[in-house]
């Protein structure tokens, strides 16, 4: 599928809609795309179960099992809603050549709980690993250790942890994105005042880099703009209005705020409480529907979206091809798209 998405200038979703039925398609692209997978003779796997009988069908699908563990955290925040999405899809599609999915799924950002879920993975003889590590050293003492006693073939998705070995990343340039909201926060202030800077966790390495692309960007490219703070809002919707609340009367000269975790419907809730004759540029992260709604409504000005959904799906896709013996490359990465959204281009 992919082979034909690239021969048909596609997404291989969009390949996959169209072989399979699945939504509208353009009626010429559908010809062009069932042309060129004809040519290449594609099949599919359904297809083949089908046609060859009880004696193929085994081989196709009663061997053991290719099991891929796949461990998140921070499960019910909104910019998971897309990477949740795409590893139900990748999970759905890999089915069928007998891969098995083990999710582990984390409501916080918990060492503990994430070493829990490694232990209990290991057990289940894994043949890849994708995970959205913490940045602790007890994570990465166990990753490195998983990695030279089994060599098991991870993906890091979401954030990464440099210096770690690992098969691939998959997720945005994060700290390429915290110096493009330091631009696009230049263009809206006009190079000066003072920034809130609002991070969900220390110990998140995602965080931690947008933090320092944005920082670096402001101290070599605009002196002008100072940082106010950088405040920790774990994520809350609550704890994000009390530091809003709180910077806003106690520092003086505050014209705008940069969050780079969730939790930001926690900033209506502050404009409303302050009533302010004019708030602060705003600049957020991930298209999520509350986040669509608050830009809608003003609330704020810019967002940056990472592609949640390529980062739940094409790990699973990596992985597969690994332990199916394709060669992959080592150590590399694919950096989803930093996508910058307006309320006029939702």
């Amino acid at each position: 599928m992919q082979q034909i998405a690239e021969a048909a200038g596609v997404s291989r979703g969009t390949v996959d809609r169209a072989l399979h039925h699945r939504g509208r398609i353009d009626p010429a692209v559908e010809e062009k795309i069932f042309r060129i997978a004809e040519k290449l003779g594609y099949t599919p796997v359904r297809k083949l179960k089908k046609e060859a009988g009880p004696k193929g069908a085994e081989t196709l699908t009663e061997r053991r099992k290719i099991r891929i563990g796949v461990i998140t955290y921070l499960c019910n925040a909104g910019f998971m809603q897309e990477i949740n999405r795409g590893i139900a899809r990748a999970e759905e599609e890999l089915r069928e050549w007998g891969i098995e999915i083990l999710l582990r799924e984390s409501p916080s950002i918990d060492e503990q709980q994430q070493l829990a879920f490694l232990d209990e993975l290991l057990k289940e003889e894994l043949d890849g690993l994708a995970i959205m590590p913490i940045d602790t050293g007890a994570i990465r003492q166990k990753l490195y250790d998983i990695e030279k006693t089994t060599q098991l073939p991870i993906v890091m998705f979401n954030s990464d942890l440099q210096g770690v070995p690992r098969l691939c990343y998959v997720g945005m340039d994060n700290t390429r994105s915290g110096r493009t909201a330091a631009g696009l926060m230049n263009m809206l202030t006009g190079g000066s005042g003072k920034i809130l800077i609002i991070t969900g966790s220390f110990s998140n390495q995602l965080n931690n880099a947008r933090v320092d692309g944005f920082t670096k960007e402001l101290k070599e490219s605009f002196p002008g703009l100072k940082i106010a703070a950088v405040q920790c809002s774990f994520d809350s919707e609550e704890e994000v209005c009390k530091i809003v609340n709180t910077a806003m009367l106690n520092i003086a000269g505050i014209n705008g705020i940069f969050v780079v975790s969730s939790g930001q419907s926690g900033l209506r809730k502050a404009f409303r409480s302050l009533a302010l004759d004019r708030r602060p540029y705003v600049i957020i992260y991930d298209q999520t529907p509350k986040n669509e709604t608050l830009m809608r409504d003003d609330v704020v000005d810019f967002l940056i979206d990472q592609n949640g959904y390529e980062q739940g799906y094409r790990p699973l896709y990596i992985l597969a091809n690994a332990v199916n013996g394709k060669k992959v490359p080592v150590s590399y990465s694919e950096n989803t798209e930093i996508s910058i959204k307006t309320k006029y281009n939702l």
